[in-house]
């Protein structure tokens, strides 16, 4: 009993005794935020232990420097892991004899250097930092998604920091949204490390007018695609009058001038001739067939006019 006893009290002490242990002993940081590269204007955690004084928040230089209290030279942050510079701070520590030994944590309370901007014919457009893995549908996804307005591709723009240099913007990449979405392209799906730009134009139109039922502009999702049949489709048909004839007015040249294309409506209709392919911003004119209008309106007054009479003689006989 006494032995079992013993036991107790010396596991009570030592549990007692642990936390100041721990308060005596270096602090261990398991991890940094996502392993990341520190750039310009982020937010660092700088940790010494036993050095309070030393210890403090420090925020990134636009120049992409940090300066740390009692070192009068500052610490190039920008493109280091925040390992890489915690070995630099400890080092000038001990080389300044400042500190024996010391032990430097730096962690990044806030990442700004690495914003994705989402843009144009989505949800909601917003501007977020990049933690960890970010692909482009992971982009698109906070965004809310397209909206029926966008286009058929998504321009992606990179930005690349050096430090030390301007900043330098990359030609966009052209990214087709049916075989990212449609034919999940896994090669399409970028990843995404921060600087980029996503910019979803929306699409282009073709606009149809004249005797259609339905008139008006048209998104053009497949470029190659947009044909007269289906924008006809599209415009739920032709009325009654419409010519045998229609125009494409098509824009050209710098001075963006209209050129008038003529097409036979009527035999593309009877598939007596090949479909026409449209181009963005198309204009279908059909036109009115007024002497087909003004005949069958006669036609329709005659008509009325012989069943009216027949029928007042057939009263007139009774």
């Amino acid at each position: 009993m006494r032995y079992l006893v013993f036991l107790a009290l010396g596991s009570l002490a030592a549990g007692q005794t642990l936390p100041q242990q721990q308060l005596n002993g270096p602090t261990v940081v398991n991890s940094n935020l996502p392993s990341q590269r520190i750039g310009a204007n982020d937010l660092l955690n700088v940790s010494v232990y036993g050095a309070p004084e030393l210890s403090r928040t420090v925020r990134v230089s636009q120049e992409g420097s940090i300066q740390i209290p009692m070192l009068k030279a500052s610490f190039p942050a920008e493109g280091k892991f925040p390992g890489e510079l915690e070995g630099l701070i400890a080092s000038a520590l001990e080389k300044g004899k400042i500190l024996v030994d010391p032990v430097v944590t730096v962690t990044v309370a806030e990442y700004v250097s690495r914003p994705i901007s989402v843009i144009g014919a989505v949800k909601q457009p917003l501007t977020f930092q990049a933690f960890g893995n970010i692909s482009l549908l992971d982009a698109l996804s906070r965004a809310g998604g397209l909206t029926t307005d966008a286009g058929a591709e998504i321009l992606l723009s990179r930005t690349q920091t050096t430090p030390g240099a301007e900043k330098q913007s990359s030609l966009p990449l052209r990214i087709p949204v049916k075989q990212l979405i449609d034919q999940a392209d896994g090669s399409l799906n970028f990843q995404l490390r921060g600087g980029e730009e996503i910019r979803v134009p929306e699409a282009s139109r073709i606009f149809v007018m004249g005797n259609v039922k339905r008139p008006g502009a048209f998104a053009m999702r497949d470029s190659y695609d947009s044909t007269v049949l289906k924008v006809l489709a599209l415009s739920e048909g032709l009325l009654p009058f419409a010519m045998d004839e229609a125009f494409i007015y098509r824009r050209e040249g710098a001075e963006n001038g209209r050129n008038e294309i003529s097409i036979p409506l009527a035999k593309i209709l009877a598939r007596k001739s090949p479909d026409v392919p449209l181009l963005p911003n198309d204009v279908l004119y059909v036109p009115d067939n007024k002497s087909r209008r003004m005949t069958m309106s006669m036609v329709d007054r005659l008509v009325t006019f012989g069943a009216g009479t027949a029928s007042g003689m057939l009263v007139w006989r009774r």
